[in-house]
Protein backbone atom coordinates (compact mmCIF):
# COMPACT_ATOMS: atom_id res chain seq x y z
CA UNK A 1 0.00 0.00 0.00
CA UNK A 2 2.87 2.37 -0.04
CA UNK A 3 2.24 3.41 -3.72
CA UNK A 4 -0.83 4.95 -2.50
CA UNK A 5 1.49 7.67 -0.45
CA UNK A 6 1.57 9.89 -3.32
CA UNK A 7 -2.37 10.08 -3.48
CA UNK A 8 -2.83 10.78 0.17
CA UNK A 9 -0.19 13.40 0.21
CA UNK A 10 -1.69 15.02 -2.56
CA UNK A 11 -5.21 14.70 -1.02
CA UNK A 12 -3.97 16.46 2.07
CA UNK A 13 -2.33 19.47 -0.25
CA UNK A 14 -5.76 20.15 -1.43
CA UNK A 15 -7.77 19.86 0.96
CA UNK A 16 -5.85 20.23 3.98
CA UNK A 17 -4.93 17.63 6.90
CA UNK A 18 -7.71 18.09 8.95
CA UNK A 19 -9.54 16.07 5.87
CA UNK A 20 -10.29 12.50 5.94
CA UNK A 21 -11.66 11.91 2.77
CA UNK A 22 -11.02 13.12 -0.67
CA UNK A 23 -14.45 14.73 -0.35
CA UNK A 24 -16.79 15.68 1.95
CA UNK A 25 -18.00 13.43 5.20
CA UNK A 26 -21.87 13.57 4.37
CA UNK A 27 -23.19 10.79 6.81
CA UNK A 28 -27.33 12.16 8.00
CA UNK A 29 -29.67 8.80 7.93
CA UNK A 30 -33.32 9.64 7.91
CA UNK A 31 -34.33 9.11 11.30
CA UNK A 32 -31.93 11.83 12.04
CA UNK A 33 -34.24 14.15 10.20
CA UNK A 34 -37.19 12.69 12.38
CA UNK A 35 -35.26 13.83 15.81
CA UNK A 36 -34.86 17.06 14.95
CA UNK A 37 -38.46 17.29 14.61
CA UNK A 38 -38.99 15.98 17.19
CA UNK A 39 -37.16 18.18 19.28
CA UNK A 40 -38.61 21.02 17.96
CA UNK A 41 -41.74 19.44 18.96
CA UNK A 42 -40.73 18.31 22.37
CA UNK A 43 -38.84 21.22 23.73
CA UNK A 44 -41.79 23.54 24.61
CA UNK A 45 -42.80 20.58 27.32
CA UNK A 46 -39.43 20.31 29.34
CA UNK A 47 -38.04 22.17 31.92
CA UNK A 48 -34.30 22.23 31.08
CA UNK A 49 -31.93 19.97 28.30
CA UNK A 50 -28.84 18.05 29.63
CA UNK A 51 -26.79 18.18 26.31
CA UNK A 52 -23.72 15.50 26.41
CA UNK A 53 -20.61 16.42 24.52
CA UNK A 54 -17.31 14.15 24.14
CA UNK A 55 -14.79 15.85 26.44
CA UNK A 56 -11.93 14.95 24.08
CA UNK A 57 -13.84 17.61 21.60
CA UNK A 58 -16.05 19.67 23.53
CA UNK A 59 -16.47 22.07 21.08
CA UNK A 60 -17.11 19.98 17.84
CA UNK A 61 -19.55 17.70 19.48
CA UNK A 62 -22.02 20.59 19.91
CA UNK A 63 -24.66 20.37 17.13
CA UNK A 64 -25.34 23.49 15.93
CA UNK A 65 -28.83 22.48 14.84
CA UNK A 66 -29.34 21.09 18.09
CA UNK A 67 -27.82 24.15 20.03
CA UNK A 68 -30.64 26.52 17.88
CA UNK A 69 -33.47 24.55 19.13
CA UNK A 70 -32.56 24.51 22.04
CA UNK A 71 -31.32 28.65 22.77
CA UNK A 72 -33.90 29.72 25.05
CA UNK A 73 -33.85 26.95 27.47
CA UNK A 74 -31.87 26.06 30.86
CA UNK A 75 -28.59 23.60 29.40
CA UNK A 76 -26.07 21.76 31.51
CA UNK A 77 -23.41 20.77 29.53
CA UNK A 78 -21.81 17.40 30.39
CA UNK A 79 -18.44 16.50 29.33
CA UNK A 80 -19.01 12.88 29.23
CA UNK A 81 -15.99 10.57 28.72
CA UNK A 82 -13.91 12.58 31.11
CA UNK A 83 -11.31 9.34 31.62
CA UNK A 84 -10.85 9.17 28.33
CA UNK A 85 -9.91 13.26 27.82
CA UNK A 86 -6.54 15.35 29.61
CA UNK A 87 -8.45 16.52 33.07
CA UNK A 88 -6.15 19.93 32.53
CA UNK A 89 -8.17 20.83 29.63
CA UNK A 90 -11.26 19.70 30.51
CA UNK A 91 -11.49 21.44 33.15
CA UNK A 92 -10.69 24.83 31.07
CA UNK A 93 -13.76 23.58 29.10
CA UNK A 94 -15.58 23.63 32.61
CA UNK A 95 -14.69 27.36 33.44
CA UNK A 96 -15.28 28.37 29.73
CA UNK A 97 -19.14 27.39 29.73
CA UNK A 98 -19.44 28.44 33.24
CA UNK A 99 -17.87 31.93 32.45
CA UNK A 100 -20.43 31.82 29.24
CA UNK A 101 -23.20 31.58 32.05
CA UNK A 102 -23.73 28.12 31.31
CA UNK A 103 -23.79 25.19 33.65
CA UNK A 104 -21.20 22.50 33.06
CA UNK A 105 -19.58 19.40 34.60
CA UNK A 106 -17.68 16.35 33.63
CA UNK A 107 -18.14 12.99 34.13
CA UNK A 108 -17.19 9.21 33.46
CA UNK A 109 -20.56 8.01 32.94
CA UNK A 110 -19.72 4.58 33.11
CA UNK A 111 -19.54 5.25 36.78
CA UNK A 112 -23.11 5.94 38.52
CA UNK A 113 -21.70 8.44 41.27
CA UNK A 114 -20.53 10.62 38.65
CA UNK A 115 -23.39 10.36 36.29
CA UNK A 116 -25.77 11.54 39.56
CA UNK A 117 -23.59 14.65 39.69
CA UNK A 118 -25.48 15.39 36.73
CA UNK A 119 -28.80 15.66 38.62
CA UNK A 120 -27.72 17.77 41.34
CA UNK A 121 -26.46 20.50 38.13
CA UNK A 122 -29.52 20.50 37.17
CA UNK A 123 -31.18 21.26 40.09
CA UNK A 124 -28.54 24.13 40.40
CA UNK A 125 -29.09 25.72 36.91
CA UNK A 126 -33.22 25.51 38.17
CA UNK A 127 -32.51 27.04 41.38
CA UNK A 128 -35.13 29.54 40.32
CA UNK A 129 -37.42 27.87 39.09
CA UNK A 130 -37.76 25.32 41.81
CA UNK A 131 -38.21 28.04 44.20
CA UNK A 132 -41.01 29.39 42.73
CA UNK A 133 -42.82 26.10 42.66
CA UNK A 134 -42.09 25.47 46.26
CA UNK A 135 -43.88 29.14 46.73
CA UNK A 136 -46.82 27.73 44.76
CA UNK A 137 -46.92 24.82 46.91
CA UNK A 138 -46.12 22.47 43.76
CA UNK A 139 -42.44 21.40 44.60
CA UNK A 140 -43.24 17.56 44.62
CA UNK A 141 -43.65 18.35 40.67
CA UNK A 142 -40.77 16.42 38.28
CA UNK A 143 -38.18 18.19 36.45
CA UNK A 144 -38.87 17.67 33.25
CA UNK A 145 -35.46 17.22 30.86
CA UNK A 146 -34.53 16.53 27.28
CA UNK A 147 -31.09 15.19 26.67
CA UNK A 148 -29.35 15.54 23.35
CA UNK A 149 -26.32 14.72 21.63
CA UNK A 150 -24.37 13.57 18.72
CA UNK A 151 -23.96 9.93 18.03
CA UNK A 152 -22.12 7.45 20.08
CA UNK A 153 -21.28 9.98 22.88
CA UNK A 154 -22.78 7.76 25.32
CA UNK A 155 -26.44 8.61 26.07
CA UNK A 156 -26.95 5.61 26.41
CA UNK A 157 -24.65 4.27 28.99
CA UNK A 158 -25.70 8.02 31.00
CA UNK A 159 -28.97 6.83 31.22
CA UNK A 160 -28.07 3.27 32.58
CA UNK A 161 -25.80 4.81 35.38
CA UNK A 162 -28.14 7.16 36.70
CA UNK A 163 -30.96 5.02 36.83
CA UNK A 164 -28.99 1.93 38.12
CA UNK A 165 -30.73 -0.10 35.62
CA UNK A 166 -29.96 -1.01 31.87
CA UNK A 167 -32.84 0.80 30.40
CA UNK A 168 -31.37 1.93 27.53
CA UNK A 169 -29.46 0.24 25.16
CA UNK A 170 -25.86 0.87 25.06
CA UNK A 171 -23.29 0.05 22.42
CA UNK A 172 -19.62 1.58 21.20
CA UNK A 173 -21.13 2.50 18.25
CA UNK A 174 -22.66 5.60 16.67
CA UNK A 175 -27.10 5.10 15.75
CA UNK A 176 -28.04 2.65 18.41
CA UNK A 177 -30.83 4.80 19.63
CA UNK A 178 -33.67 5.45 17.17
CA UNK A 179 -36.58 6.71 19.27
CA UNK A 180 -37.28 8.70 21.89
CA UNK A 181 -37.75 7.55 25.69
CA UNK A 182 -38.79 8.57 28.68
CA UNK A 183 -36.73 7.57 31.77
CA UNK A 184 -37.92 8.92 34.99
CA UNK A 185 -34.95 9.66 37.80
CA UNK A 186 -35.65 10.41 41.21
CA UNK A 187 -37.05 13.72 40.61
CA UNK A 188 -36.61 14.05 37.35
CA UNK A 189 -38.45 12.56 33.67
CA UNK A 190 -35.81 12.07 31.25
CA UNK A 191 -35.93 12.66 27.87
CA UNK A 192 -33.72 10.78 25.86
CA UNK A 193 -33.73 11.57 22.31
CA UNK A 194 -31.53 9.53 19.33
CA UNK A 195 -28.35 11.16 18.59
CA UNK A 196 -28.16 13.31 15.68
CA UNK A 197 -25.30 14.69 13.47
CA UNK A 198 -24.99 17.92 11.41
CA UNK A 199 -27.19 17.69 7.72
CA UNK A 200 -24.01 19.14 6.10
CA UNK A 201 -20.69 19.80 7.46
CA UNK A 202 -19.15 22.83 6.78
CA UNK A 203 -16.16 22.88 8.60
CA UNK A 204 -14.72 19.57 7.98
CA UNK A 205 -12.18 19.88 11.05
CA UNK A 206 -15.14 19.39 12.46
CA UNK A 207 -16.44 16.57 11.06
CA UNK A 208 -12.77 15.12 11.05
CA UNK A 209 -12.86 15.27 14.86
CA UNK A 210 -16.20 13.44 15.16
CA UNK A 211 -14.92 10.96 12.63
CA UNK A 212 -11.99 10.41 15.57
CA UNK A 213 -14.03 9.51 18.43
CA UNK A 214 -16.23 7.28 16.16
CA UNK A 215 -19.55 9.78 16.00
CA UNK A 216 -19.52 8.75 12.38
CA UNK A 217 -19.50 5.27 11.20
CA UNK A 218 -16.28 4.19 10.00
CA UNK A 219 -17.86 2.32 6.86
CA UNK A 220 -18.22 5.06 5.47
CA UNK A 221 -14.92 6.87 5.31
CA UNK A 222 -11.18 5.75 4.67
CA UNK A 223 -10.02 4.80 7.67
CA UNK A 224 -6.29 5.32 6.41
CA UNK A 225 -6.92 8.66 5.44
CA UNK A 226 -8.52 8.95 8.68
CA UNK A 227 -5.79 7.12 10.67
CA UNK A 228 -3.33 9.54 8.85
CA UNK A 229 -5.44 12.71 10.00
CA UNK A 230 -5.37 11.53 13.15
CA UNK A 231 -1.79 11.09 13.25
CA UNK A 232 -1.09 14.64 12.32
CA UNK A 233 -3.77 15.72 15.40
CA UNK A 234 -1.82 14.07 17.80
CA UNK A 235 1.69 14.71 16.89
CA UNK A 236 0.74 18.35 17.08
CA UNK A 237 -0.07 18.18 20.57
CA UNK A 238 1.22 15.35 22.09
CA UNK A 239 4.27 13.20 20.18
CA UNK A 240 5.59 11.88 23.17
CA UNK A 241 2.38 9.74 23.23
CA UNK A 242 2.28 8.87 19.56
CA UNK A 243 6.70 8.29 20.21
CA UNK A 244 6.29 6.15 23.41
CA UNK A 245 3.12 3.54 21.87
CA UNK A 246 4.75 2.81 18.93
CA UNK A 247 7.96 3.15 19.45
CA UNK A 248 8.57 5.95 17.22
CA UNK A 249 11.69 8.27 17.17
CA UNK A 250 11.91 11.86 17.42
CA UNK A 251 13.28 11.56 13.58
CA UNK A 252 10.39 9.63 13.15
CA UNK A 253 7.74 11.81 14.22
CA UNK A 254 9.10 14.42 11.89
CA UNK A 255 8.27 11.85 8.69
CA UNK A 256 5.03 13.07 6.78
CA UNK A 257 1.66 11.46 8.47
CA UNK A 258 1.68 8.48 5.76
CA UNK A 259 5.14 7.31 6.58
CA UNK A 260 4.71 7.36 9.93
CA UNK A 261 1.49 5.24 9.14
CA UNK A 262 3.78 2.71 7.48
CA UNK A 263 6.47 2.65 10.28
CA UNK A 264 3.58 2.11 13.26
CA UNK A 265 2.76 -0.90 10.60
CA UNK A 266 5.94 -2.23 10.37
CA UNK A 267 6.78 -1.80 14.32
CA UNK A 268 3.70 -3.73 14.88
CA UNK A 269 4.62 -6.50 12.38
CA UNK A 270 1.71 -5.87 10.19
CA UNK A 271 2.72 -7.19 6.89
CA UNK A 272 1.81 -8.68 3.71
CA UNK A 273 3.59 -10.63 1.19
CA UNK A 274 6.88 -8.85 -0.33
CA UNK A 275 7.20 -7.30 3.09
CA UNK A 276 4.67 -4.22 1.82
CA UNK A 277 3.36 -2.36 5.15
CA UNK A 278 -0.76 -3.14 5.48
CA UNK A 279 -1.84 0.38 6.27
CA UNK A 280 -5.16 -0.49 6.73
CA UNK A 281 -4.73 -2.88 9.84
CA UNK A 282 -2.62 -0.46 11.09
CA UNK A 283 -5.16 2.59 10.62
CA UNK A 284 -7.86 0.23 12.47
CA UNK A 285 -5.74 -0.16 15.22
CA UNK A 286 -4.55 3.35 15.59
CA UNK A 287 -8.51 4.60 15.70
CA UNK A 288 -9.27 1.90 18.24
CA UNK A 289 -6.52 2.18 20.37
CA UNK A 290 -7.14 6.36 20.44
CA UNK A 291 -10.36 5.92 20.81
CA UNK A 292 -9.93 3.70 23.82
CA UNK A 293 -7.43 5.55 24.98
CA UNK A 294 -4.75 3.37 25.02
CA UNK A 295 -2.43 6.27 23.85
CA UNK A 296 -3.33 8.27 26.93
CA UNK A 297 -5.65 10.35 27.20
CA UNK A 298 -5.96 12.57 25.01
CA UNK A 299 -7.81 16.19 24.19
CA UNK A 300 -8.12 17.45 20.57
CA UNK A 301 -8.97 20.54 21.32
CA UNK A 302 -8.36 23.89 23.80
CA UNK A 303 -11.31 25.89 25.04
CA UNK A 304 -8.81 29.11 24.59
CA UNK A 305 -9.31 28.68 20.69
CA UNK A 306 -13.00 29.37 20.64
CA UNK A 307 -13.29 32.19 23.29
Amino acid sequence: MRENNQNFEQNFEELGSANVNSKSIHWFPGHMMKTLRLMEKEIKNVDVVIVLLDARIPYSSQNPEIEAIIKNKPKVYVLNKADLADMNITNQWIKHFKDNGMGAIAINSKTGKSAKNVIVQVEKELKELLEKRQAKGIDGEKIRAMMVGIPNVGKSTFINAIAGTQRAKAQDRPGVTRGKQWVTVGNIDLLDMPGVLWRKFENQKIAANLAFIGSIKDDILDIETLAVSLIDAIKNIYPDMLMERYKLTEDDIQMDNYDILCKIARKRGMLMSGGVENTERAAIMLCDEFRSSKLGKISLERSEDYE
